[in-house]
């Protein structure tokens, strides 16, 4: 999944008094869960660093929020959302189901190349949270479900007798290559995720 990029800040955007916490101070508390979240973790970041980080009151920050956990489900929906919008817009942009995952699999290679990558937050997010029924695994479990349904829809376009057993093996390479990615070889992780595209168009094509 694509690492987390900060939210922009409008340069419209002003200070508002504290009985109305200005927009932009929310904004700066993702913005900092958002770079420490990736990078040291969820839990390992506590209010008092997310508050520093996005130069805001604990008030401020209570406000909008109320409390961390809110502050992670939002994180993450707004990472999901970020995602997905990406995904769909590579996908779109494509004139033949074949060159959507061919597109694909380019963007995997962007995502695995930069220097900001961190594996998949969702994944990481999912290992700090081990019980599936926590509000964190239903977003993380949502997200994979949304990226695999328009795996499956690409898939029956192109002409897949399985589709969706074919969108399991595309969501596997797609999170395997991300984790491979940090862990060890983004370049092997980036021609490993191209093969398996490969393959399902073939057997499509087959």
């Amino acid at each position: 999944m694509t690492p987390a990029a900060p939210l922009s800040l409008s340069e419209t955007e002003t200070t508002i008094s504290n009985e109305r916490p200005s927009p932009a101070a929310k904004i700066r508390i993702l913005e900092a869960a958002t770079v420490l979240f990736a990078q040291e973790g969820i839990r390992a970041v506590g209010v008092d660093r997310l508050i520093q980080h996005s130069s805001v009151t604990k008030a401020t920050f209570y406000k909008h929020f109320g409390s961390k956990d809110k502050l992670i489900r939002d994180y993450l929906d707004a990472a999901s959302i970020r995602t997905l919008h990406e995904i769909d817009t590579v996908v779109g942009a494509a004139d033949s189901p074949e060159a959507a995952l061919t597109a694909l699999a380019d963007h995997v290679h962007d995502i695995l190349v930069a220097d900001e990558l961190r594996g998949s937050l969702f994944v990481n997010a999912a290992a700090e949270f081990p019980d599936p029924r926590d509000p964190v695994r239903v977003i993380v479990a949502e997200h994979h479900e949304a990226i695999a349904e328009r795996m499956t829809d690409v898939l029956s376009a192109l002409g897949h007798a399985m589709p969706g057993e074919a969108a399991d093996q595309l969501m596997m390479s797609y999170v395997g290559a991300l984790a491979w990615g940090h862990v060890a070889d983004p370049i092997g992780a980036s021609v490993a995720f191209r093969r398996s595209v490969e393959r399902l168009v073939h057997d499509a094509q087959g």
